[in-house]
């Protein structure tokens, strides 16, 4: 599966999980590295770098990012394989 079409059905699915959240798409060209979504939802937020599978390379600065973000909040490397878990894991960061 292609990255772009993956991200694109894990929005949707976020927004059906997560009713009223703002999923923003962040631009790769502003700050490189930083994750390619940012989950708002209640009083949190979590942001998703996503990959189209396991073995994908990681572009310069993302595991910076996504190390600094998960500190702050929650931030995960997420693809088909581990998409599951992530979601879990994002479920029970936004129930706290």
């Amino acid at each position: 599966m292609k990255e772009s079409l993956f991200q694109s059905n894990l929005i949707k699915k976020l927004k059906k999980i997560f009713v009223g959240c703002i999923v923003m798409k962040t631009d790769p060209n502003y700050i490189q590295g930083i994750p390619d979504i940012l989950i708002l939802y209640k009083d949190k937020w979590a942001s998703l770098e996503c990959k189209k599978n396991l073995g994908a390379r990681h572009q310069p600065n993302q595991s910076y990012f996504v190390d600094a973000m998960n500190k702050m909040s929650f931030s995960r490397f997420i693809c088909p394989e581990n998409e599951k878990e992530v979601i879990d894991e994002l479920q029970q960061t936004f129930k706290h």
